[in-house]
Formats: C-alpha cells, sequence, structure tokens
C-alpha cells in the first residue's frame, strides 16, 4: 500500500527565469501524442522515516528548484492552440510562478523484490510514478504539464525516485543532462561545478528547415484529440504483464559479434544495441509462438529504435542542445522468419541494415525527415505488430547518484504501454547491456527460457 506524505509544487528560485517560451522544432513536435514516459530509480537507504524527513527531503527540493533555474523548460507547459486557431503552432511556455509537481509518498511493499531482476506484477510500478497532473483549459489554447516528481519511502530498505515526463519535452539525453545536473546540485549543495562544468543547456533552435516539416507533424494523425477536453493518460491497473530484466555481458555480446561476421561477412553495421535488440526480438517472436501453440503467421512487423542526431547534423549540434533530436530507425521483417532457426540473423541483419541507412545517410537529416513521418504515422496502418525501444546505453542511467550511491535498479515503466522494450547500459559494467521488458506472465516464461538457452547453445 502507499500513502501521500505531502503534495507539494517546486518552482525555480523566484525571479531567476522570467516569462520565457520556447520554439517547437519538427523533432519535438513527431511526439506530440506520445504517451508520457515514466521513470524509475531505486536507491538502498536502509534508515528510518526521520532522517529521511529531515535530511534528504528538503535537499530533494532545493536541489530540484535551483536545477529547474537552469532547465526551465521542465517547469513549464506544454502551450497546444486547437483546430480553430491552426495557424498558431505548440510551444513549450513559462510563466513566472509555473511548479512542478513533486509527491512524496510511504509504501509498505516489498523494496527487495520490486528492485529485483525477475518477473514481477507490471502493475505494482505504478503507483510509484507520479501522473503528469491535469491539462488546463485556457480561453484560447490548452496548457499540459510537461514534468512531474514522486519519491517514495520503503523506510529502513530504500527509495524510489519517479520519474515522469511527455515526450514534446526532450529526448534521452536532455533527460540525462538534467539528471546529472539535478544529482550534482544535490551532492555539492550548489550549482557552482555546474556552471564551471559549462554543461549548461542550449535553447537555440539551431536547425533550418522548411516550414512544411512543420506542418506535416502538427497535423499528424489524431492530433484533432488535443482540444480542449485532452487530459494526458495514466499508467492505469491491475495488468496482466510482469516485467523482467535481462543481461547481456560484454564477453557474450564480442562472442556474438565474432559469429556474426562469419555467418553474415557482408553486414555493413554490427553493434552491441544491435546485436541485444536483434536478439530479443527473435526471441519474443519465438515465445509468442511458444505460448500460442501455433505456427508464427506470416505477417510483417516492425522494430523501431531512435538515434541521436546531434553529431550527426551539419554543421553539429552541441551535446547540450536541449530537446529532442532524435530519428526512427525502422526494421521490418516477416514474423514466421523471426521464430525460425534463423531468426537472430534475420532480424540483426534486418536491424543493423535500417540503423545503417538512417545514421550514415549522404544526403543529410532534413532529406529523411518526410521519410519519418511516413514511418510514424503512415506505416503503422500497414504493418501494426511493432517493437519499439526505450532508452540508450549511450546514457550512462546509473550515474543518477543523489549522494547516497548509484541506484539499486532502474526501471522504464512506459514499455508497458506500447510493447517496447528498454536498453541501457548496466549497473555493473558501462559495456553490459540491461534489457528491459514487459510480457504476459506465460509468454514472459517462454521468454526467459528460450533467451537463456539461445545464449547456452549457440553463437559457439
Amino acid at each position: 500500500m502507499l500513502t501521500v506524505v505531502e503534495s507539494c509544487r517546486i518552482s525555480p528560485p523566484p525571479a531567476t527565469v522570467g516569462n520565457r517560451s520556447l520554439q517547437l522544432t519538427f523533432f519535438d513536435n513527431m511526439f506530440l501524442l506520445h504517451f508520457p514516459i515514466n521513470q524509475l530509480f531505486f536507491y538502498e537507504f536502509p534508515h528510518s522515516k526521520p532522517h529521511f524527513m529531515q535530511r534528504i527531503v528538503p535537499n530533494l527540493k532545493q536541489s530540484l528548484s535551483i536545477t529547474l533555474q537552469h532547465f526551465f523548460p521542465f517547469t513549464s507547459n506544454l502551450i497546444v492552440f486547437p483546430s480553430n486557431h491552426h495557424s498558431r503552432k505548440p510551444e513549450i511556455r513559462y510563466v513566472e510562478g509555473d511548479s512542478v509537481r513533486f509527491t512524496l509518498a510511504e509504501c509498505d511493499l516489498d523494496f527487495k523484490d520490486l528492485a529485483g531482476y525477475h518477473p514481477r506484477a507490471c502493475h505494482k510500478f505504478y503507483q510509484l510514478v507520479p501522473p503528469l497532473g491535469c491539462a488546463v483549459k485556457g480561453s484560447e489554447f490548452l496548457s499540459i504539464p510537461l514534468f512531474a516528481v514522486q519519491v517514495t519511502l520503503f523506510e529502513n530498505s530504500g527509495v524510489s525516485i519517479g520519474i515522469t515526463n511527455h515526450h514534446v519535452l526532450c529526448d534521452a539525453s536532455t533527460k540525462y543532462d538534467f539528471f546529472k545536473a539535478w544529482t550534482s546540485i544535490a551532492r555539492h549543495g550548489t550549482d557552482e561545478l555546474l556552471l564551471a562544468d559549462q554543461a549548461l543547456p542550449v535553447f537555440d533552435r539551431l536547425v533550418q528547415y522548411p516550414q512544411s516539416l512543420d506542418k506535416m507533424f502538427v497535423n499528424q494523425p489524431g492530433v484533432e484529440t488535443l482540444n480542449l477536453e485532452y487530459q494526458p493518460p495514466e499508467l492505469v491497473g491491475p495488468s496482466s504483464k510482469v516485467r523482467a530484466t535481462f543481461i547481456l555481458i560484454k564477453e557474450k555480446i564480442n562472442l556474438i559479434k565474432k559469429w556474426i561476421s562469419t555467418e553474415l561477412p557482408a553486414l555493413g553495421y554490427v553493434s552491441s544495441f544491435s546485436i541485444a535488440c536483434a536478439y530479443v526480438w527473435s526471441c519474443i517472436a519465438k515465445s509468442r509462438v511458444e505460448i500460442e501453440k501455433l505456427k508464427s503467421q506470416d505477417e510483417l512487423e516492425r522494430f523501431v529504435c531512435l538515434a541521436n542526431f546531434r553529431s550527426r547534423m551539419d554543421p553539429p549540434f552541441p551535446p547540450t542542445y536541449f530537446g529532442n533530436c532524435v530519428g526512427p530507425c525502422v526494421a521490418i521483417s516477416k514474423s514466421t522468419l523471426l521464430a525460425g532457426n534463423k531468426g537472430f540473423l534475420i532480424a540483426v541483419e534486418s536491424l543493423g541494415n535500417a540503423i545503417s541507412k538512417t545514421v550514415k545517410n549522404s544526403d543529410g537529416v532534413l532529406k529523411e525527415a518526410e521519410l519519418w513521418f511516413e514511418m510514424m504515422f503512415k506505416l503503422p496502418a500497414k504493418i501494426p505488430a511493432k517493437i519499439g525501444v526505450a532508452g540508450t546505453p549511450k546514457v550512462k542511467i546509473y550515474d543518477v547518484d543523489f549522494g547516497w550511491g548509484k541506484p539499486t535498479k532502474y526501471e522504464t515503466i512506459s514499455i508497458d504501454c506500447n510493447g517496447s522494450i528498454s536498453v541501457n547500459a548496466s549497473r555493473d559494467s558501462s559495456e553490459d547491456l540491461e534489457i528491459g521488458l514487459s510480457l504476459p506472465a506465460k509468454q514472459m516464461d517462454a521468454f526467459i527460457d528460450i533467451f537463456n538457452k539461445g545464449l547456452e547453445n549457440s553463437f559457439s
């Protein structure tokens, strides 16, 4: 059971931001209708509630306030204009006094169980991440919150920090910059190191592109639901799914790379990430056949991951460019092939080619943008079956340390919503990969068996 101890609002220090707005680019607008991103960090914390309330909570609030001063969009709102004002594009807007919802709670669930790697009921986690909050109707626009925080104490065991954000706000790279800033200020009590490292976000809209791209993505299918009656979706239980986490160690990944070089010598793109994704993709296809006791249907399915384009822009963007700067890589294959004996090879070739085509395109990013629209908003009607990827191993998610040490466990809770998986650098080694899955319980049992046996018996 979860008990809310306090619900409050956190703002930047007074008069440090002023009224500001941030123009959205087509990179941001492609996520207008994306469901909220829910992340959860578990930390071992064998201390009492009084210690937590007196020593930890004030520091979390104060450091968050200072961080919001430097990352003002996190405390802003998404402003959307209804269809009768279609000439006005959505924007991120901060008005002096805007704030972030901050919830403080305590929970009596088993901390070690929740922070484990074994299958656990998905709905247990939903109460540990905050909803974004309610959209507010204005006279001419809709104001949608972008960010919320929940801190939950498991007395004498641990603490969880749940984060929810609208994807329009930013991608994983910017959010990690925010985490680095918040944790640095929490550990040191000041933003001096942040300023000295010149790690502040770059808010300049650096990408120059035809306005037709804005029009295309702002008018994506379904955008009419962003009317004055809209409310952000929330995680709702109970769920029949369970979540589990799997580790692919560096040594096994290198062994698989060597095996692929023999089996597919002409494959131009192979990485630890593509290997992990392809192996999981094929194992999921096999587990689906196993649990349904049917032959795999001869239908197409998509595997979608996002590539960071900051360094690939011309000229390159700074690493701290704020917002979204990612584009989709889409691999397509038949379910029958993925579930077959050569399913992994087919998956790794399809995904490797998709990633290579996207990131090595000599025509430039903007030439691809119209194709992205097709892949994201028209292709799903033709090929509804999809697995997506949340996270990236290039972000060291286990370095999010508020002063109590590394997280014991990290979870992307929102993968429950659309059949995605999470892929991150693992806690113990950034060269090992940690893969999170959310599947129906019986399918998860089949997946575990297929995943483990495949690693034991193949690639030699």
